[in-house]
């Protein structure tokens, strides 16, 4: 379900942030990195799923994320297709890195505002539904936390093409805990799948592992960004 890969990306990116940057970017993370790349990398979480035009997250932004839905199946082939696999995680963590060094700060907010979009929507903070009051509610958020986030975003954030691509990548470990698992190494056809979670949205998956991800992300941020000595 989308909330549990939000939350699964949300919680593998606070998990990380003091040692692989370090280790791949060459850069600590400050507290506002940490905490800015924990929320984006939920919304990145989603973007394999925008293969899915009937998904949760395919009228995140009203009609626009429909048709976006629409054409990314058709031209992925269908959903858990190209959009499922290590070269689509490649796809976008290379992407992001080109538009974030070439395209500059513009580029930056607007994916900013995507992925915020993406996760207020995956993490339930709008109304339930379809409808315009539950699109116009993300538009809003989203808008608003990517004001915030402008003042506190370096002009071309290293750690935001590792975000993107952290996110996508815990959405195809989740899939693979399912049935039906993931192409991994698209376009070769085999999925990959050790079967923990028999059917997406049981009881395991909602009452077990989400309460377990959401507790884990909050006491690695606190350790890492939000306690006192690490904020001094």
């Amino acid at each position: 379900m989308g909330h549990s890969h939000a939350v699964s990306g949300a919680m593998l990116y606070a998990a990380s942030a003091p040692f692989l940057p370090p280790l791949l970017l060459h850069t600590t993370l400050q507290p506002a990195d940490i905490l800015m790349g924990t929320v984006l990398c939920a919304g990145a979480a989603l973007l394999p799923d925008l293969d899915h035009h009937d998904g949760s997250i395919a009228n995140f932004l009203g009609p626009v994320s429909k048709m976006l839905c629409r054409f990314v199946a058709w031209i992925s082939g269908g959903h858990r297709h190209a959009t499922h696999s290590l070269l689509f995680v490649a796809l976008m963590g290379a992407g992001t890195w080109a538009g974030v060094t070439y395209l500059g700060r513009y580029f930056t907010l607007g994916l900013t505002f995507f992925l915020l979009a993406l996760a207020i929507r995956a993490l339930r903070l709008c109304p339930p539904g379809d409808g315009p009051e539950a699109w116009i509610t993300v538009i809003g958020l989203a808008a608003l936390g990517t004001f915030g986030m402008n003042t506190w975003m370096p002009n071309s954030p290293g750690w935001l093409p590792y975000a993107v691509a952290l996110g996508t990548l815990a959405h195809l470990l989740g899939d693979c805990l399912t049935k039906k698992g993931a192409p991994l190494l698209w376009p070769h056809k085999e999925r990959y799948e050790v079967v923990l979670i028999k059917r997406s949205g049981n009881s395991v998956e909602t009452k077990v592992l989400v309460p377990i991800m959401s507790v884990a992300t909050f006491v690695l941020l606190w350790f890492t960004a939000l306690s006192p000595t690490i904020v001094n």
